[in-house]
């Protein structure tokens, strides 16, 4: 059986989208498939079942939904922004520092090896791997170097489905343009494209349908409508994606949009609970309105520290009366100073921080990645730590300060109505798990509407 590729023709096409769909539905089909990313960026990772390494949400957000253990092989690339041209580099889910980004891309030699095991390892106990590609698979300065697009496409022969995104503007130019620039001998790998985002009257595009189909000899394989789906975000652009039905919102809670901010699907929970209404927030005049104010993880703690003085937020994290959620880079502001005598994050090898829970932070060389049951504030909650500052306590609570280094909290019902109702009495809450696997199924079926299953399954079995 053929692997499949999932190729954007833009950035932010809804690869993620349509590849956790697609793999949703081969699952459902009885097909024994498993998703994968050569190369993600992304600060937004998650600590894998088999062996605590990190990987990008995507693919774990895929393999969850089909109740498959997570491991490294799904991403067995993962790049952090580090500082100027720096990157944080997690190779087979473990962290092995910094390294220079033009490094990196001459170190193609040494990278697909790890991409081509992780593959292969993949096919050993899988008939089907869903690939995602990364932005366009067309850059043609960088398609010698490109490992999620090309390099797996040619490598293992998958069959491959573009997608556009048509509220971009240029669709016809985009699938056209890409499908040309692709190497021969993958355009005939080559199943359809996937028209995506469509808003408006669909009969508006029958038109288009035919002149990719017709004109550009391009199967066209659906035309799907926009919908929102707040879960599995990968970046932060795509996290500004969210929607909200907040209209019987009763608690209005900020999350500081930190430069760096990493592990933001802590908040799809938030996202999603129509009790609470959700903003992100760069500016201090915007916290009066907020009933809590959430700082959440940091993949540069001390610059995005140093952000929030500059931004003036200082007063008010330091004032005894702000109620605050701390996540980990954010709990480690609270602190009375961080201390870095590796370097491991910043020169700064001292800074007095914001002191509102007494004690240190040391930034240690070796990482703590893990998963597990935890006891935070009185309730037994599942969650992952992804970090290297450590502190005497994984969680303080103090006064109107909960903080913890665990991500992943606001998953627990019951520990989202303890914070809560201490805001709200008549804060009702909700069963995250519930809505969280209708929701995939909803969104999984809205695909399915919408594309050819039965053609792009057909190709896989050729």
């Amino acid at each position: 059986m053929n692997s499949l590729s999932i190729f954007g023709t833009s950035s932010d096409a809804g690869k993620s989208t349509l590849a956790f769909s697609i793999t949703y539905l081969l699952h459902k089909k009885g097909i024994n498939v498993a998703p994968f990313k050569a190369q993600n960026v992304s600060n937004n990772s998650v600590v894998t079942d088999k062996e605590n390494g990190e990987i990008a949400i995507p693919q774990a957000f895929a393999a969850e939904a089909i109740e498959l253990p997570t491991r490294a092989d799904f991403n067995p690339i993962l790049l952090k922004s580090g500082g100027a041209s720096r990157a944080h580099m997690i190779l087979n889910g473990k962290s092995i520092g910094d390294t220079d980004v033009w490094e990196y891309y001459r170190n193609m030699k040494k990278l697909r090896p790890i991409v081509k095991k992780a593959f292969t390892n993949l096919l050993q106990e899988f008939d089907c791997i869903v690939a995602e590609g990364a932005g366009s698979p067309v850059e043609l300065n960088l398609m010698n170097k490109d490992l999620s697009n090309i390099y797996v496409a040619q490598e293992f022969q998958t069959k491959i489905i573009l997608v556009a995104d048509i509220q971009r503007g240029g669709v016809f130019a985009s699938i056209y343009g890409v499908y040309n620039l692709l190497p021969k001998k993958l355009q005939k790998n080559v199943i359809g494209v996937i028209v995506n985002k469509f808003q408006g009257d669909m009969s508006l595009f029958d038109e288009g349908v035919s002149i990719i189909e017709n004109e550009f000899k391009i199967p066209v394989l659906g035309v799907v409508p926009y919908k929102p789906f707040n879960l599995g975000f990968e970046d932060s652009a795509s996290l500004m994606n969210y929607s909200q039905e907040n209209s019987n919102a009763i608690i209005k809670v900020g999350v500081i949009k930190l430069p760096h901010i990493s592990n933001f699907t802590d908040f799809e929970p938030l996202v999603v609970d129509k009790e609470i209404e959700l903003s992100f927030i760069t500016n201090p005049s915007e916290i009066a309105s907020c009933d809590t104010l959430i700082i959440p993880g940091s993949k540069r703690v001390i610059d995005d520290f140093e952000w929030l003085k500059q931004r003036g937020f200082e007063e008010k994290l330091k004032d005894k009366k702000q109620k605050i959620i701390a996540i980990c880079g954010g709990y480690e502001m609270m602190f009375e100073k961080i201390l870095d005598p590796f370097e491991v994050e910043s020169k700064i090898k001292e800074i007095k921080t914001f002191g509102r829970l007494k004690g240190e932070v040391v930034f240690q060389k070796e990482k703590i990645v893990q998963k597990g049951c935890y006891n935070l504030f009185g309730v037994m909650v599942e969650g992952y730590e992804i970090h290297n500052g450590v502190s005497k306590k994984r969680a303080k609570q103090k006064q109107n300060i909960y903080g913890t280094f665990v991500h992943g909290i606001f998953e627990s019902d019951a520990l989202r109505y303890k914070l809560f109702t201490q805001l709200n009495e008549n804060y009702q809450g909700y069963n995250f798990k519930e809505f969280k696997a209708k929701a995939i199924a909803n969104f999984a079926q809205h695909i399915d509407t919408h594309i050819d299953m039965k053609t792009i399954t057909k190709a896989l079995y050729e």
